[in-house]
């Protein structure tokens, strides 16, 4: 499991102590850890927490380990900091179970997984009900991620057309969702 290179590369250049290595893969790596570390904790703030602690630990160690996948040990490391954290909150008689963390983990994501898919039925069920020229338009914009020169090229219209159809459609979108 080999990680991209230029991740490994920013890796070693950390462990040879470049702080701006170091604050790239900050960067690179929080938003990413967030939203894995909120599916094993639904405490937004505990997550925060162990992903600053991870990182002032790795700065202040140096974190001499060889990885092969920079994501991979950002991963394991949160989910370990954030299980010992959980643990150190428990009750004393379960405080040894990390199991049991993760089935709530698990159930908490089935829920919002869910969610999710509900919600995504139910928009993709009104874009259907849009005109042919908004369906268009909304495919365009967000699921392929064009701009509004790129779109008033393929749709053939202008600029403003393009701006205008594309909030009536999102407009006409939100009220068949509160009809429903």
């Amino acid at each position: 499991m080999n990680d991209n290179p230029a991740d490994i590369s920013l890796w070693n250049a950390f462990k040879l102590g470049d702080r701006d290595a170091f604050d790239n893969l900050f960067r690179r790596y929080y938003p990413m850890l967030i939203l894995y570390g909120v599916r094993l904790c639904p405490d937004k703030d505990i997550v925060d927490d162990c992903i600053q602690d991870l990182f002032i630990e790795l700065w202040q160690s140096k974190a001499t380990t060889e990885v092969q996948s920079v994501k991979a040990y950002f991963l394991k490391a949160l989910k370990y900091k954030i299980f010992r954290r959980l643990r150190n909150k428990l009750p004393a008689q379960t405080s040894n179970n990390t199991e049991e963390l993760i089935v709530l983990s698990h159930d908490q994501f089935l829920i919002t997984r869910e969610d999710e898919l509900h919600t995504a039925k139910k928009i993709i069920s009104a874009i259907n009900e849009l005109p042919g020229r908004q369906k268009e338009i909304i495919y365009l914009r967000i699921y392929q991620d064009l701009n509004y020169d790129e779109i008033s090229e393929v749709m053939n219209i202008n600029y403003q057309v393009a701006r205008n159809l594309f909030y009536q459609s999102i407009k006409s979108l939100r009220q068949i969702m509160n009809k429903e």
